[in-house]
């Protein structure tokens, strides 16, 4: 067994581990300061009967800030990548998924850590178990944002890390059941999980109840290879369609990227309801599997169904359902080995962990602005519409679904844009404050405006008298005298002139209305004549 806390990191697909006194300038230092995984998987090899790697290390590489790129293509990952082991008998726990990073907790030991410290120590208890429990607890303690992950994979044989007590000797030994060499070779293949393992175990045995529960496993395997690679098309499409929309080309290859990424998805959608359905159908035959079969004492080790629980529970492998006669499991054999599923089985079970995933990741993109409380409320139905919206994507927003959640986490940044109240605006992923320089006022439309200044008018000083609108509305007082009005004066009519003048030896003067000039001869600068003015 090894446990490791510390820091970890991969690079081009490859776990390194770092010491304590690492660099890493450059990205490439990593091959001499770090340790491989695989340099410590080989170090265990010797073992037999259990190889246990314990990995709290998927953490946020602390070097990102600093570390030099000398080749660009390479990819560092955030956290741990997945890893397959070759060897058997061998255990690889990860206290965050592959792909995530780890918390470190509020106290002295993270909540990995003490999960492990609880469980690894019960005595009796099956090490598979135990990760089991550890992983329930890290997902409540961490709101479901971490997810503790085992890979690799036993034999059908309990392996506690610490010895059960002794108990006392059965009083007596249960008859053998004639399929117990089937069933435990079953088990195993069932145990390795790949379609290798369930082909081989047809070849032996190619007909009978178990041949039909190990068709029914390699449907199973064949749906989630099929998922595994249409959602790995569907993300090359997505990113294919980002990076022509990035680059401003033309409208027609834009167009067209456009449509093979909503092909790729919509077949990613099909392919996670074929898996969904084929691995409730495992997970119905493994159920009444164990229902069929001898009671606890001659069962064996328990089985993994699909949906990674133990198919039943100690208690319930004692249950009278055991005990059922030959010809009822005649009869479920038949039933299982022709016909559909129940249409129940392939409807989505709306469960609180998987509401609080979906309301996880829509924090994440931006469109949902609450907690992630496990209520699929009013506010998550319209985050999802508006997640819909901006991904342009068609899922139901009344339920939260695992065609959801993956097609979420297929968003590597924001979707949803960031909406702030007035006052305020968009900075990155939060809001900022705007201010207004010297002169300016912030307007209803959340813009900075000049403000205006005022122009005096000129106005009729009155002196505070009133003016005459006010004087005729108001009443006159009884007590003051009435001053008498004047006569109007009479005007004397004045001749008018005619327009035209006469002269004399006195002057020039305008001839009176009704008179004319009657020239009389000579001059009249000497007195001799000249125009008079005669009036008759």
């Amino acid at each position: 067994m090894v446990y490791y806390a510390g820091h970890g990191m991969e690079v081009d697909g490859t776990n390194y581990l770092i010491p304590v006194d690492a660099k890493l300038e450059r990205d490439t230092d990593v091959y001499d300061e770090a340790f491989s995984l695989d340099r410590v998987l080989l170090a265990i090899e010797p073992a037999k009967r259990l190889r246990l790697v314990i990995l709290d290390a998927c953490r946020d590489n602390p070097f990102s800030k600093s570390m030099k790129r000398t080749l660009a293509s390479r990819a560092i990952g955030q956290g741990l990548a997945k890893i397959e082991p070759s060897s058997p008998n061998m255990l690889i726990a990860y206290s965050a998924k592959a792909g995530s990073t780890a918390a470190d907790g509020d106290g002295k030991n993270s909540p990995f850590t003490v999960a492990l410290s609880k469980y690894l120590t019960e005595p009796g208890l099956d090490v598979r178990r135990a990760f089991g429990f550890v992983r329930d607890d890290v997902l409540k303690n961490t709101s479901n944002r971490q997810e503790p992950f085992v890979y690799g994979s036993l034999g059908g044989e309990d392996v506690p890390l610490v010895p059960a007590p002794a108990k006392a000797a059965a009083p007596s030994t249960p008859a053998p059941n004639p399929q117990a060499e089937v069933r435990r070779d079953y088990e195993l293949a069932l145990q390795v999980g790949n379609r290798d393992a369930m082909s081989a175990f047809l070849a032996q045995y190619p007909n009978g109840f178990y041949a039909n529960l190990a068709k029914i496993q390699l449907g199973k395997l064949a749906a989630e290879e099929a998922r595994l690679a249409a959602t790995e098309k569907a993300r090359l499409a997505e990113q294919e369609r980002a990076r022509l929309a990035a680059e401003g080309t033309q409208k027609a290859q834009l167009k067209a990227a456009e449509a093979d990424a909503k092909a790729a998805e919509q077949a990613r959608i099909a392919a996670e309801k074929a898996k969904q359905v084929a691995q409730e159908k495992a997970a119905e035959a493994e159920r009444k599997r164990v229902a069929t079969e001898t009671p606890a004492a001659d069962k064996g080790p328990e089985i993994i169904t699909a949906a990674g629980n133990p198919a039943s529970d100690r208690a319930a492998a004692s249950s009278p359902a055991a005990e059922k006669p030959q010809t009822e499991k005649a009869v479920n054999v038949a039933a299982l080995s022709s016909g559909p599923p129940p249409a129940e089985l392939a409807k989505p079970v709306q469960t609180a962990d998987l509401t609080k995933s979906v309301q996880t990741e829509l924090r994440r993109v931006g469109c949902l602005s609450g907690d992630a409380n496990g209520e699929w409320n009013a506010a998550s139905q319209r985050s999802m519409a508006l997640f819909n919206r901006n991904a342009k994507t068609k899922f139901d927003a009344k339920v939260a679904s695992v065609d959801a959640l993956d097609a979420i986490k297929l968003k590597p940044a924001r979707v949803c844009p960031l909406i702030c109240q007035h006052g305020f605006e968009a900075d990155g992923d939060h809001c900022s404050k705007i201010v207004c320089g010297e002169g300016s006022f912030l307007n209803d439309n959340n813009e900075c405006e000049k403000r205006r200044e005022k122009t005096p008018t000129a106005r009729r000083d009155r002196d505070g008298r009133p003016d005459r609108s006010e004087r005729l509305a108001r009443p006159e007082r009884l007590d003051l005298p009435v001053r008498p009005r004047p006569a109007p004066e009479v005007r004397v009519s004045r001749p008018q002139a005619s327009g035209q003048i006469v002269c004399d030896a006195g002057g020039c003067r305008p001839v009176r209305h009704g008179c004319r000039i009657d020239y009389q001869g000579g001059s009249p600068r000497n007195g001799s004549g000249g125009n008079e003015e005669v009036c008759n």
